[in-house]
């Protein structure tokens, strides 16, 4: 069997298999992950990042080859996450500029789209590391190039792809110190041969392939103090403490103003951080950056348009709890790490549900005491939460109205220094935390994280308890209510007219990414068909979803 033409229906199958097998093999990428930190997510963010891609491309099948690498481009640009994924999305940015107008590709054209990839992949990272993705990307175009040559058969130059990428990942530790020592190959390269190999079987006509090397657990692979042949990295060397992405929106009048420049803006950001990715098409930028500022890069974007798809993590926390948890293994008996040593900041936070306290942990917070509406933490709750974060400043998220006189309570007994921002939802609570600024001081995060209370609209929907009249909306006991920032927009008997009422006052012109926090009494299928709705209805904002778990309300909503 040989293929010398390679069209867009072709390509998409390719690329459909190609994200299922990363899917399929995603939780032993991350397994491998442990360059630049070892924070075990290159598989999840390789998966996220090609999912977008693919689904573009379902939602825009075409004979036209170059039309549906278009939207696979886009696709990975919009979903884009992590160093691995931003890098992946510019591999095939390249492929696709590269056969651009033309409507089928011979092997020639087909190994110079990967050969352009490369180009453009190297060229948005503003420090190559070899021994990475990129390499592994590299050696395997340069010997689709040669193949093709020889050869006119696709299916051949595509075998020789899969080669090459097997070799060269090989080849990683190498290159890069620290996989030796651990004894793995680079997470982003296998990642990236997982997505070759689904490749390969679309265009042989065959199943997924089955790749499971053995790789090593997360535990054998983040405890450098007790194991041999682990991993060097300790928390406190990680000089760069917050892993910071981002897009923006580009916005004209504010281009007016300040003209945008790619390789400027590189260079602007390549001062405050390392690990840093910038991609940029017509209509917006995508970073990723680890920095001790990402407050200040977010100001530095604001610049040229709107901040969409936010994300920050605190990686020295994620790193600690690695190793904790492996001590706790290792060391049973041991001593806990010192708890007498303060942090300067430390931020304490009010919720109900365990995904929603997994969000506002992975958002920063330091400690989220467990109530909200019905069940208020009293004003000893949160002074003892205030000394548990152990910080020399303490800023408190009450996250509800009534628990806001509690918390500023609290600060004038706590003998820490505390500030209250007043967020009275989830969605602000969020929000708020995504404006705090490590390197500002007290005051200034109060201001910044009080300001970012007023960018975002806060949505519930929950149960009538009796039936009254308010702000002359008729409600019925039993009838689901839609509250938008603390007001009843909605009152309907079925849940799903009153979330569509909801999300209608919410969502205006300006509105570009809504968030759906899901409840104890969301149904996933009523969640999916939500989500549907909201995407085919407002095509311009990009949807959300996180499971919350959290009693009461069985959506949380937040539109920014």
């Amino acid at each position: 069997m040989s293929l010398t033409v390679l069209d867009g229906k072709k390509f998409a199958a390719m690329v459909a298999l190609g994200a299922a097998n990363l899917t399929k093999n995603a939780a032993m990428i991350d397994a491998l992950n442990v360059f630049p930190v070892p924070d075990g997510d290159t598989g999840t963010n390789m998966n996220l990042t090609i999912t977008s891609g693919a689904k573009e491309v379902q939602q825009n099948t075409s004979a036209d080859i170059s039309k549906v690498a278009q939207f696979f481009s886009r696709g990975l640009l919009m979903g884009a996450r992590g160093n691995s994924g931003v890098i992946l999305s510019q591999l095939f940015r390249g492929f696709s500029k590269s056969i651009e107008g033309k409507a089928s590709i011979t092997s020639v054209d087909f190994a110079k789209a990967f050969e352009n990839g490369v180009e453009t992949a190297y060229k948005a990272v503003m420090k190559p590391i070899e021994g990475t993705i990129l390499t592994v990307a590299k050696d395997a175009a340069k010997r689709a190039v040669k193949s093709a040559k020889k050869n006119d058969d696709l299916l051949l130059v595509m075998y020789e792809i899969v080669e090459e990428a097997k070799v060269s990942l090989d080849r990683t530790p190498d290159l890069l110190p620290v996989l030796k020592e651990v004894g793995v190959v680079d997470s982003g390269g296998q990642g990236l041969l997982t997505v070759y190999e689904g490749f390969l079987a679309a265009l042989e006509g065959k199943e997924l392939p089955d790749i499971s090397p053995q790789a090593p657990s997360m535990k054998d692979m983040v405890n450098a103090e007790h194991h041999k042949a682990q991993l060097h990295l300790k928390t406190e060397d990680i000089h760069y403490g917050y892993c910071t992405e981002f897009m923006v929106k580009f916005d004209d009048d504010k281009l007016k103003k300040a003209s945008f420049s790619e390789d400027q803006f590189r260079n602007e950001l390549n001062q405050h951080g390392d690990s840093l990715l910038v991609v940029a098409d017509e209509e917006l930028v995508k970073v990723h950056i680890h920095t001790e500022q990402p407050g200040d890069m977010l100001s530095l974007a604001q610049r040229f348009g709107s901040l969409i798809n936010i994300k920050i993590e605190n990686m020295r926390e994620q790193h600690s709890a690695i190793l904790e948890s492996d001590r706790a293994i290792h060391e049973p008996a041991a001593h806990p790490a010192a708890k007498n040593e303060k942090k300067e900041y430390g931020i304490v936070t009010v919720a109900m549900g365990s995904g929603i306290k997994e969000l506002f942990t992975s958002l920063g917070a330091g400690f989220v005491i467990e109530g909200g509406q019905t069940m208020n933490p009293s004003t000893e709750d949160i002074v003892k939460a205030i000394g548990e974060v152990n910080a020399e400043k303490v800023i408190v998220l009450p996250n509800n109205g009534n628990i806001v006189m509690a918390a500023e309570q609290a600060a004038t007994v706590a003998e820490q220094e505390v500030v209250i921002v007043r967020s009275k939802n989830v969605p602000q609570g969020m929000a708020a935390l995504l404006a705090f600024n490590p390197a500002a001081n007290l005051e200034e995060n109060q201001s910044r994280m009080t300001e970012a209370l007023n960018h975002v609209t806060s949505g519930q929907l929950t149960h009538a308890v009796r039936d009254t009249t308010i702000d002359g909306i008729e409600i019925t006991e039993g009838d689901f209510m839609g509250i938008m920032n603390g007001k009843i927009v909605a009152s309907m008997p079925e849940k799903t007219e009153a979330l569509h009422e909801l999300v209608k006052e919410m969502i205006n012109d300006d509105s570009e990414i809504l968030t759906l926090i899901t409840g104890e009494d969301a149904g996933e299928e009523e969640t999916e068909s939500l989500v549907q709705y909201i995407e085919e209805t407002y095509p311009s904002v990009e949807v959300e979803v996180h499971l919350g778990n959290q009693p009461i309300y069985p959506y949380i909503i937040s539109v920014e």
